[in-house]
């Protein structure tokens, strides 16, 4: 029930009256969305009866209240209550209602604990948490410096599990590395967080490793890349990075049999930066044509033109090009649905191009373990709107060893054909 409101549109308890319509207004939302659920699963398994033809699975009036923080702020709910007086015939125990909606350990949304984190790395501390939200929100309720300080552990804790969980169930057809320097938080002046993610053989992206390393050095990705390898992972395919020779070198260690792609953004941006600014329009405009080729013998052609047309007055920015043109048209081998996906490090820079925009330089007391826990959480919330690259099912094939000549599959060899 909404309260009267002064002329500022203000209310008794001290809020906004918009801020209190649109509470409402998910309260009730909310309460109409359990009560639906429950209706179902009841509607569901009305034909579940006893032998005395009682039915199995009733309502049974409202849980207590309990107060949930959502992005519209904080509501109080009544949850549904069912009784389930069916038997799971496996461990012998009564089954019961979990909501997917609330569960019942839910005290906050995943929106919330989403911006926790991002508040944390923006430099925000735990007890700053408190004041800064509940003007937002409308309370504090589970937001106190304590419950903030259990997150940060918690989030930590994740951190760790996931780089210590077995890779050796998982295959990763294509990956992505890349060094991000963030400045937050990191012990180290030139220290970076070294990132690493795949594709499995599904088309569905995945983040693989997220470390933390000291100026991109081949030292510290073979240190990351022999972690993966110890927990199981298999050679990938093909990788994709930029020029950075530390990577190179650890992958050929650890990974010999893989196939290396550079980054064709890092490339053009190292290439115009050999040239004078009245030669970069044209000169990006060449490089495209290469990377943008109809297949590898129209890229190949496009290198020699661009050599043609730029090697006499700066032959060191075509060397740049000239000197890994294998690295740089390694893509044209495979599905031509995957070129736009591998052709960069995009995957890496359009997730970490938001982390960046949300973080300040922060000299704050955080440590490495806590800043890598806050990246890391933010990268796992934005893993969920990875969409999975073009044709999918083509991933598979990669890995089963398929050829593809001109972007599209050779189903069967001139050999076989021949015979």
């Amino acid at each position: 029930m909404l309260s009267a409101v002064n002329a500022d549109g203000i209310t008794a308890s001290g809020s906004y009256l918009i801020d209190a319509i649109v509470r409402d207004g998910a309260r009730r939302m909310l309460a109409a969305g359990l009560e639906a659920e429950v209706n179902a699963y009841i509607a569901e398994l009305a034909d579940q009866r006893d032998e005395k033809g009682r039915r199995l699975v009733v309502r049974n009036g409202y849980h207590q209240p309990r107060k949930v923080t959502t992005a519209a702020g904080v509501v109080e709910v009544k949850a549904p209550r069912v009784n389930d007086k069916r038997v799971d015939a496996e461990t012998g125990k009564l089954k019961r209602f979990s909501s997917a909606i609330l569960p019942p350990w839910c005290r906050k949304s995943p929106k919330i604990s989403e911006v926790l984190p991002l508040l944390y790395l923006h430099g925000l501390s735990s007890g700053d948490f408190v004041p800064a939200l509940e003007q937002f929100l409308g309370s504090s309720a589970g937001l106190s410096p304590a419950t903030i300080t259990r997150l940060a552990t918690q989030w930590q804790a994740d951190q760790a599990a996931f780089m210590d969980r077995d890779l050796a169930e998982v295959d990763y057809v294509y990956v992505w590395a890349d060094g991000i320097h963030l400045n937050v938080r990191l012990e180290e002046a030139k220290a970076c967080v070294l990132v690493l993610i795949g594709v499995r053989a599904d088309g569905s992206k995945e983040l693989v490793a997220l470390k933390d390393g000291y100026r991109e050095s081949g030292e510290s990705w073979a240190d990351l890349l022999r972690d993966c390898a110890r927990r199981g992972m298999r050679a990938p395919v093909l990788a994709v990075g930029d020029g950075a020779l530390g990577f190179w070198k650890a992958l050929a260690e650890v990974f010999p049999d893989t196939r290396e792609q550079r980054c064709w953004v890092h490339k053009t941006a190292n290439v115009l930066d050999a040239m004078p600014k009245s030669a970069q329009p044209g000169a990006k405009k060449a490089i495209q044509d290469i990377y943008n080729a109809e297949d590898r013998d129209h890229a190949e052609a496009a290198v020699k033109t661009f050599a043609q047309l730029y090697g006499a007055k700066f032959p060191k920015a075509v060397k740049k090009v000239t000197d890994v043109q294998e690295e740089l048209l390694a893509f044209f081998d495979f599905p031509a649905e995957h070129w736009i996906h591998l052709r960069t490090t995009n995957p890496i820079e359009s997730t970490f191009s938001t982390v960046r925009l949300r973080t300040k330089v922060t000299r704050g007391a955080g440590s490495r373990t806590a800043a890598l826990a806050m990246v890391f959480k933010l990268v796992e919330s934005a893993q969920s709107r990875w969409r999975a690259v073009n044709a999918p099912h083509l991933v598979a094939l990669v890995r089963a060893g398929a050829r593809f000549e001109r972007g599209h599959l050779v189903e069967r060899p001139v050999e076989a054909v021949a015979a």
